[in-house]
């Protein structure tokens, strides 16, 4: 691959290929999968990825609003899409789009019928979501007895899948939580198609829930952080590859004297001669003010080159003392070394925040 000459987002489709076809394989052939290209595509281009997906015949989409689904089918994806965060506000934009809402309370529910009943529809597709202990979104048990009420009194929906989410899939010291929200899902999902006269999909499990817990794939898995090229263990990342490589280069390199300061605030002083080397991207780009002063670091020529001072807007400075680099030369912000989990780490963080906030001024380049 040629040599960054900018700060640039690299998107590896043949690794996203590969890790939905390591997550299918892990999975009964008639299980189906549910990609979640929300936030952009964890960060990336939801466009790009979710035609690309089509074409490795996922079955579903995932994204959180309403806007983001339009988005999709402006760029022509003809897939399902499940819109996870609904707003009544978005009701219309949502129909119009042919975009289908998690109903997660009684409240939405019925908002979402009248607004169907408005626009004189039949047989909606819609999904119904329970609470089992993440306590975040969802009906609880007690809802049940009206949610079937009001289901028998309209023919305008119809219930496309009943799901929940994990709370703590990939910590297998919570295997008892874990267990327990997949044995009240059954609960729930048991009691619902009870009164149902015909049985939608069940799904539960996101990516670290496919890897440890295969009694709980039922008819449908979603995959976020998986398909983008990370597991839940040092073990389970080596099935996977990262799509998402972060480039820059160095724009200008100094010579720091002893006692002088680097960046704003004179976040950091120097003990020692240091030189350092700037760079073009900051907290605008989603490099954000928690990195610096030690925490995060870069690649350059293979070897780390820590953050120093604090991140600027649209730049930050690392120590490049003892490294032989000139200006111009490639930086490799997160990618194969360091990765975006090591990169977030230095802050505390984890992959999703870091991947997710990255800018959309970013330049991405698709590699195909």
């Amino acid at each position: 691959m040629p040599k960054a000459q900018e700060t640039l987002l690299e998107i590896d489709l043949k690794a996203l290929e590969h890790n939905v076809t390591y997550l299918k394989s892990i999975i009964n052939p008639a299980t189906k999968f549910m990609a979640v290209v929300k936030s952009y595509a964890y960060g990336n281009d939801a466009a790009e990825i979710a035609k690309f997906l089509e074409n490795l015949h996922v079955d579903y989409f995932a994204i959180a609003y309403t806007y983001e689904g339009e988005q999709l089918r402006t760029a022509g994806v003809t897939t399902p899409i499940l819109v996870l965060h609904p707003q009544s506000v978005s009701f219309n934009s949502l129909i119009t789009k042919h975009l289908e809402p998690n109903l997660y309370s009684l409240k939405i529910l019925k908002e979402f019928i009248e607004t169907a009943k408005q626009l004189k529809l039949k047989h909606y597709p819609v999904h119904l979501k329970f609470n089992t202990g993440l306590n975040r979104l969802g009906f609880s048990e007690n809802d049940i007895p009206e949610i079937l009420s009001v289901l028998k009194a309209t023919d305008t929906v119809k219930v496309a899948s009943v799901f929940s989410h994990l709370g703590a899939s990939e910590d297998l010291n919570e295997k008892t939580f874990t267990l327990n929200q997949i044995k009240a899902f059954k609960n729930y999902s048991e009691k619902l198609l009870a009164g149902l006269l015909y049985k939608p999909l069940l799904h539960m499990c996101n990516t670290s829930g496919i890897i440890n817990y295969p009694e709980a794939h039922f008819d449908m898995v979603r995959s976020g952080i998986g398909m983008y090229g990370f597991g839940n263990s040092d073990l389970e990342n080596t099935h996977f590859k990262p799509i998402t490589t972060l480039k820059t280069v160095i724009s200008q390199i100094h010579k720091i004297k002893k006692g002088d300061s680097v960046g704003y605030n004179r976040g950091y002083i120097c003990n020692t001669p240091l030189t350092t080397a700037t760079l073009p991207l900051g907290h605008a780009d989603g490099i954000g003010r928690e990195y610096g002063n030690g925490k995060g670091f870069v690649a350059i020529n293979g070897q780390k080159a820590p953050i120093v001072g604090n991140t600027c807007m649209d730049m930050i400075m690392v120590d490049i003392t003892n490294i032989d680099c000139q200006e111009g030369d490639e930086v490799i912000v997160f990618g194969d070394y360091p990765t975006a989990e090591m990169f977030a780490a230095t802050a505390n963080t984890i992959s999703y925040e870091l991947l997710t906030g990255l800018s959309q001024r970013i330049k991405r380049v698709i590699l195909r």
